[in-house]
């Protein structure tokens, strides 16, 4: 069975050549999504063989969605350009290939500021990536889209992992938190009780990740990561509490 990959990208020039190296052996065919990238992105994925398609930005889901029609295989195989799969998984899917029945999932292996985070609730972070282009969509307006796979279609676990380049430090996290935040905040406007949750579901969401599942065990690295975890929780709530106030 012959698949396709399809990743979007903007400005990924540092994470690109990772990505479509690790899909080499895999993928029949990889689709590049660009939504206007200047730092050389579109070059270096040209240079290595990949289909580079500039295309408006429509959102994560839609963006995602439209790779679909444009893909001329049976199976996509969905990363993101900061991912890569592991020389594990790339085994896996190669074990499975010639008879892909259903869909497919495997763990999501996060690199936060150069370490592997494997506690804090982050670990196994299992995502579907690998699935039949016409029984699955991507859906969600605003940030964190999920794939839905049509009901009936099996999904069977695959090993290795999906490495994950989340940050490379915390300035690039503690800006893009914001980001998040916002987008988060538009979900969230006109719900009830926004002035105690910016207060208590943070802190939760800190001594859940942090004390309650061992993100201390991934020692600094895990400590700012659950703690810009719990800082992003607040801003959403404040962001939206903010909107409802000048409505």
């Amino acid at each position: 069975m012959k698949i396709s990959a399809v990743i979007i990208t903007l400005n990924e020039a540092r994470n690109i050549e990772r990505c479509l190296r690790s899909l080499q052996d895999v993928a029949d065919q990889v689709i590049v999504l660009d939504s206007g990238s200047k730092d050389g992105t579109v070059d270096l994925a040209n240079n290595l063989g990949a289909k580079v398609i500039d295309t408006p930005w429509q959102g994560y889901a839609a963006t995602k969605n439209h790779g679909h029609t444009l893909a001329e295989h049976p199976y996509i195989l969905s990363l993101d350009a900061d991912e890569a799969l592991s020389d594990k998984l790339q085994a896996s899917i190669l074990a499975v290939k010639d008879n892909l029945q259903g869909a497919y999932s495997f763990n999501r292996l996060n690199n936060y500021c150069g370490t592997w985070i494997r506690h804090g609730g982050f670990y196994p972070d299992k995502k579907i990536r690998l699935f039949p282009k016409d029984q699955a969509r991507w859906e969600g307006d605003h940030v964190h889209e999920i794939l839905r796979v049509d009901a009936g279609v099996p999904v069977t676990h695959l090993a290795g992992d999906l490495l994950h380049y989340s940050y490379y430090d915390r300035s690039e996290h503690e800006a893009r938190l914001e980001k998040y935040a916002r987008l988060a905040a538009e979900k969230l406007r006109g719900r009830k009780g926004l002035a105690a949750k910016q207060y208590l579901s943070p802190a939760w969401r800190f001594v859940q990740s942090y004390f309650l599942k061992g993100g201390f065990l991934d020692g600094k690295a895990g400590y700012h990561l659950c703690r810009l975890t719990a800082k992003e929780v607040k801003r959403k709530y404040q962001l939206a509490q903010i909107g409802e106030n000048q409505r």
